[in-house]
């Protein structure tokens, strides 16, 4: 095979190879062959944090004669100290490898003992320790194009057709030269996607950081989803039966949902804080609860100095009035259910009492007052909720107007479906099941679960375990959330692992899955 061939081969190797590791190895035995070596050590940058300084780590280490063959992809860890390419600010003479990565020079060397301008006393003692004799050695640092350090290559004992060992000819360091900085600038390549991808989920993560700091209501939510998305993600892929059995992620696509589930909530941004925070029916830049009861208050003493109203009848009004004043006092801090004999009884207290304020006679409750205390569920109202739900809108807008690189194609498509219900009728796409990827449709059941666990909510008590499922079975049959992976989220006990980690002792009681809706004939 002639050196053209060589490197069309070698290209193709490197070029398709995701990991590191792996690929420093195909460099090493590439080098080995080019130069008919036969043995090599293949070294990475990396910083000694206890120095704080550039050292070299032993990646890949292989002998043929010695049938020797360390780290890469072998499984057998090396066990190596790394090698300081600076010592007290001087370049580390100890070492040939350092030597070469700090002047960015090729050492050649024709026969070890019988040179003397490098110390290679390890080499000598190594050579002892594994009977072999260490003769000729090349040595030759990896720069890319702007001439930054991505390794160093060490091969030992070129050999001739004979076997006999031989001097590193100038052909073949040109060749090997060639090599390195071929490999160089794949390496750099990879380098480069590797940063670029934990920018990405670096990124992803501040914005989630953001949004939790912005309100102190959801402070946990865009940290605590990506955490139950993952487990759920993990279970799918390790159960071996069921409609999911053939359902399976590569490390990329764990990652790509990782990006997603991060960036879920990203269009919060844009929401308003009056909105995000708001934790009684009343509230705008102040509870005006206040304000309320400052009314009742002014009704109490006309009805106290009133000449229309007997004693005794001015007590049966008196009391009627402070029940009414606690019941909108009760209206105002939100809650699940607020029903239609609630929403009535507003109206009726709104309607009932008139107070005079600076001469002027008003309703004791104005129509934004009662429009805010009808809210069924939570304390927003419809409009509120509208904003809240156009989060979702804006992180479309945001996520899809962003070039994610291929293998983060699917994020926008992942974090902007969690919101979806599998019959149509969810938001902001009204998607059908079959028209969602089962990432998409795990994260909603993460978003779901972790709301209704959540403490920080100002309008509900978290949820118990045993609530929380009971409303999530009540959704599956519902058709609002995926029914099989709901049951994987039951069977592989994805609840259990996520409670036992983040949920308070006082929300995990007992669950029977057989006693849920939908699942009495679950296997007790």
């Amino acid at each position: 095979m002639n050196n053209i061939e060589h490197f069309v081969e070698i290209g193709n190797a490197l070029s398709t190879e995701k990991n590191h590791h792996a690929l420093l190895e195909k460099i090493l035995q590439r080098a080995m062959l080019l130069a008919n070596a036969d043995a090599g050590t293949i070294y990475s940058v990396t910083k000694n944090e206890d120095e704080n300084q550039q050292a070299l780590v032993f990646d890949t280490v292989l002998n043929n004669s010695l049938n020797y063959h360390l780290g890469g992809t072998s499984g057998n860890p090396i066990d190596f100290a790394p090698i300081n390419i600076y010592q007290h600010g001087e370049t580390n003479q100890s070492a040939m490898v350092a030597i070469a990565a700090a002047t960015r020079d090729i050492i050649n060397i024709e026969d070890v003992y019988a040179s003397t301008h490098y110390d290679f006393t390890a080499a000598k003692a190594m050579d002892l320790r594994n009977n072999y004799h260490t003769k000729s050695v090349l040595t030759m640092p990896m720069q890319n194009h702007q001439q930054e350090l991505n390794g160093v290559i060490q091969l030992i004992n070129a050999t001739d057709e004979q076997g006999n060992i031989i001097a590193f000819s100038e052909d073949v360091i040109r060749t090997i030269s060639a090599l390195t900085s071929f490999a160089a600038i794949i390496l750099t390549n990879k380098q480069l996607i590797d940063s670029m991808e934990q920018l990405f989920a670096s990124f992803s993560q501040v914005i989630a950081a953001a949004i939790d700091r912005k309100s102190p209501y959801t402070g946990n939510h865009c940290r605590r989803v990506p955490e139950i998305t993952m487990m759920l993600a993990q279970a799918c892929h390790d159960v071996d039966n069921g409609p999911l059995q053939e359902f399976a992620m590569q490390a990329e696509d764990f990652h790509e949902l990782s990006v997603a589930a991060w960036l879920h909530d990203c269009g919060k941004v844009a929401t308003p804080e009056y909105v995000m925070d708001k934790s009684k029916k009343l509230e705008t830049v102040f509870d005006r609860i206040a304000l309320v009861s400052a009314r009742f208050e002014i009704a109490a003493r006309d009805i106290t100095y009133s000449t229309k109203h007997s004693d005794i009848g001015k007590l049966s009004l008196l009391k009627t009035l402070e029940s009414d004043r606690k019941f909108i006092e009760h209206a105002n801090t939100g809650g699940e259910f607020f029903d239609d004999e609630k929403i009535n009884r507003v109206y009726k207290i709104a309607k009932h009492y008139k107070v005079s304020i600076a001469g002027v006679l008003q309703p004791i409750l104005s129509e934004d007052e009662v429009h805010n205390l009808i809210t069924k569920r939570g304390t927003l109202n419809p409009k509120e909720r509208q904003i809240i739900n156009d989060h979702m809108k804006v992180t479309i807008e945001m996520l899809e107007s962003m070039p994610f690189p291929k293998h983060l194609k699917n994020v926008p498509e992942y974090a902007c479906g969690h919101h979806e219900k599998m019959d149509g009728t969810g938001y902001p796409k009204g998607l059908k099941r079959d028209e969602m990827s089962v990432q998409a449709r795990i994260m909603a059941i993460a978003d779901i679960f972790e709301a209704l666990t959540s403490n920080d909510r100002p309008y509900k008590a978290p949820k118990t375990l045993s609530e929380t499922l009971t409303i999530m079975a009540r959704m599956k049959l519902d058709q609002h959330i995926d029914p099989d992976l709901f049951d994987v989220f039951l069977e592989q006990k994805v609840y259990i692992k996520f409670a036992e980690k983040f949920l308070d002792s006082s929300q995990i009681d007992e669950v029977s899955i057989n006693q849920l809706p939908g699942y009495e004939n679950y296997p007790k």
